[in-house]
């Protein structure tokens, strides 16, 4: 039963590697947190992650860096989401 609930879970190995092409950025600091996470996290999102994931991929290189480093919070609408906060937590940890 456990097996059967953790394939579930496990992310489509396409749909990682589209989404470690998408997290690939244009400033090094940015590439590196993100290859990091991807490298320690990857195979174990779910979808929700992903998504949280996917929106903070949606911000530019310099907006994500500072949310990254702590310099900054997300905004509003972003922090209403939790797992955008979540992953977010996650990626400052790494």
């Amino acid at each position: 039963m456990q097996d059967a609930l953790n394939q579930h879970r496990a992310v489509d190995p396409a749909r990682l590697r589209r989404l470690s092409w998408r997290a690939r950025r244009g400033l090094l600091e940015n590439d590196l947190i993100l290859t990091r996470f991807l490298d320690r996290y990857g195979p174990s999102l779910d979808d929700e992650l992903i998504g949280g994931l996917d929106r903070l991929l949606d911000l530019t290189d310099n907006q994500l860096l500072d949310l990254l480093l702590g310099r900054g919070e997300p905004e509003p609408e972003l922090q209403q989401d939790p797992n955008v906060v979540r992953v977010l937590g996650m990626l400052r940890a790494c």
